[in-house]
């Protein structure tokens, strides 16, 4: 994915001891829970500097962070190669953010057709409030160009989609949003930082579900977007005129937490911060060993003869297996398959032992679920069959069980 840098330590080994560079008290190697929510000051020419935003690194009041989310921020941009980054209460705080700060109403927005049911969702308010959608095949970028309109400020992708695992041409889009000069935004959760960073690709921010791959533990939520500082914010003409000051690469993150945090309050706990901030030190262990376990598991079910169709990008036979071996040093632990007999999916969903029957991903336990009558029920069986989601469609999101054992369970399950 990246070419080696010998000069300084590989990123898991600068996370582990992240906490430590960070000035921690008492010696501890993790940053402290911070749990006040004011922040007072000796002198109040100082409080003021911290409300107008001269005086840099402190805290006034937890809606807009702590020293604890602050720690936090410092290791995703890290792990991002990017310039900051804003953290928030759920992965579906941070998509709501950039959309909702970024975009006003007369705007047009172009995004994946094939994006989650949730951020689907949230792209009917969006539209509801005046901003245009149009959603497109991603894979394609004549299709993403074909979209664009003069109104056009942003364009949003995810690098694996939910639940089909179908993969954008990243590279493409991200050469057209930087000759249009328009916000690209990739949705980065599937795969992470561990494997594919979106900065490579010209995006302009970063966004992902901390709840998922980066925390890895299904014990907290948390959200997060990173400002690879790609985007020149001068060209942006909704940047608040009051933020328009200072280092120019920050303009869009100081909205996000203005506006985002401040005003509509999606704040990430400290407490949750801290559970991340931890799952996060395993993060390349984590996805090396559910990525082959998924491989391993989807190669199996590609040869069952039960099995309709495997979708994982590292199988030869995916759509955008081409894209996934540029772009991704893995698969990561997100695949999707078909029966052969629909009806026969719930029966062999509830035979299975290790796999939980719960929604989620990226969790350290195997998680399945039937999408249709679940997470995409409501947006109904026309718009299913739109997105490409089969009636009879199973996702697993593969934890860290070994994967002779997942095998054995599926294959018991299937006779």
């Amino acid at each position: 994915m990246t070419t080696e840098d010998t000069t300084r330590p590989d990123p898991t080994t600068r996370l582990v001891h992240a906490d430590r560079h960070f000035g921690v008290e008492q010696g501890g190697v993790h940053m402290a829970v911070h749990t006040s929510v004011q922040y007072g000051y000796e002198r109040v020419e100082d409080l003021i500097g911290v409300f107008q935003g001269t005086l840099k690194g402190r805290f006034n009041y937890a809606r807009q962070g702590t020293p604890t989310t602050a720690a936090l921020e410092s290791k995703i941009t890290q792990l991002e190669e990017g310039v900051g980054t804003v953290c928030f209460a759920t992965g579906m705080a941070a998509v709501t953010a950039v959309f909702f700060t970024l975009l006003r109403a007369g705007d047009h927005l172009v995004a994946s057709r094939y994006l989650f049911g949730n951020t689907l969702s949230l792209l009917a308010t969006l539209q509801g409030l005046g901003v245009g959608v149009t959603l497109v095949d991603p894979t394609s970028t004549q299709a993403v160009a074909d979209a664009v309109l003069p109104a056009t400020r942003m364009v949003f992708v995810e690098t694996i989609a939910n639940p089909g695992t179908q993969i954008p041409d990243l590279a493409g889009i991200g050469a057209l949003c930087k000759s249009r000069g328009l916000v690209y935004v990739v949705d980065n959760t599937i795969s992470s930082p561990a494997l594919f960073l979106p900065k490579r690709v010209e995006a302009s921010l970063s966004i992902n579900s901390l709840t998922k791959t980066i925390a890895g533990h299904g014990n907290t939520l948390g959200g997060a977007v990173t400002d690879t500082g790609l985007f020149d914010w001068t060209r942006y003409p909704n940047i608040f005129a009051g933020y328009q000051q200072g280092d120019v690469k920050q303009w869009g993150l100081t909205q996000l937490r203005k506006k985002a945090l401040r005003d509509m309050g999606g704040t990430l706990s400290s407490d949750a911060a801290h559970r991340i901030s931890v799952g996060a030190e395993t993060l390349s262990l984590r996805v090396a060993q559910t990525s082959a376990t998924a491989l391993a598991l989807a190669t199996f079910l590609e040869s069952h003869p039960a099995v309709a169709r495997v979708y994982y990008p590292m199988l030869a036979s995916h759509p955008q297996h081409a894209f996934a071996r540029q772009h991704f040093s893995a698969g990561s632990w997100l695949f999707s398959f078909e029966l052969r007999d629909a009806d026969a999916c719930i029966p062999v969903i509830n035979k299975l032992q290790l796999p939980i029957k719960a929604t989620g991903l990226g969790d350290t336990r195997t998680l399945i679920i039937p999408v249709a009558p679940t997470i995409f029920w409501e947006i109904g069986a026309a718009k299913r069959a739109e997105v490409g989601i089969a009636e009879g469609l199973v996702r697993v999101s593969v934890g860290l069980e070994r994967a002779s054992d997942l095998i054995a369970d599926f294959k018991a399950a299937l006779a």
